[in-house]
């Protein structure tokens, strides 16, 4: 026999929404199942039950905008702390980059509930996304997410010598974090003083942490890359909408 779960849990499985936007959407009467209007709360379904949405729900999905950051050192990602300017303040038509080609018209309303897809430390800088859509969210942050995150990393060996080769292979494999194994990276040298990263998860101050526990120091650290959506030419400190046609 098969367990009824949540509506709005079932329709963050299938895609269609995140669970907040999927509670809206039941609230308004705007989600069908089996053709019929569900409009309580809570309600449950059983996962073969066919789900619908309304087309006022699609069109306000679309008008959701994901915005790129390449974000300074000195900004945190989400909110305001210890003094410091969370990275949202950085989005006004001035920052705007002038490069940008997409349609969309700022609007200040845009801000409301545009809020950062994963974190990028204070003093990183490099890609940020800032999202109003609740299914970009969960595809980059969301628990079973297997996203690659690329980042350039400057670094400087503490101990005598070179970084062993015994080491880098541990950077790409073998180290613990938090007493819980890291999933494998892909590390490789860029030039003398330069790492790339490639990771699958963002455990807090991961790179700083793991460099540190082979003899790297890291002086910059720059995140290049979320899946398949570079930084690109994009200047420091600037902004530009994610386009139809790019996927992370």
């Amino acid at each position: 026999m098969t367990e009824p779960i949540r509506l709005s849990k079932r329709m963050s499985e299938l895609g269609l929404s995140s669970r907040r936007e999927a509670d809206e959407w039941i609230a308004k009467g705007w989600v069908r199942v089996d053709g019929k209007v569900v409009s309580e709360l809570g309600s449950k379904v059983l996962p073969h039950q066919k789900i619908t949405v309304e087309r006022q729900a699609a069109a306000e999905q679309s008008k959701r905008v994901t915005v790129l950051i390449n974000k300074p050192v000195g900004f945190v990602s989400g909110q305001a702390e210890d003094g410091y300017k969370p990275a949202v303040t950085l989005i006004k038509p001035e920052n705007r980059w002038l490069e940008d080609d997409a349609d969309e018209q700022f609007h200040p309303t845009q801000l409301r509930s545009l809020v950062p897809a994963g974190r990028l430390d204070i003093d990183s800088v490099g890609l940020l996304v800032l999202t109003q859509d609740g299914r970009i969210a969960k595809q980059l942050i969301g628990e079973n997410t297997d996203i690659e995150k690329e980042y350039l990393v400057r670094v400087q060996y503490t101990r005598p010598g070179k970084l062993p080769d015994a080491d880098l292979k541990k950077l790409n494999h073998g180290l613990w974090m938090d007493g819980k194994p890291l999933l494998p990276a892909k590390v490789r040298w860029q030039n003398d003083d330069q790492l790339s990263f490639t990771l699958k998860e963002g455990r807090k101050r991961q790179i700083r942490r793991m460099c540190d526990m082979v003899g790297l120091k890291v002086v910059g650290l720059k995140r290049v890359r979320i899946g398949r959506v570079k930084l690109g030419d994009l200047p420091q400190g600037q902004w530009r909408y994610l386009r139809p046609d790019e996927q992370f």
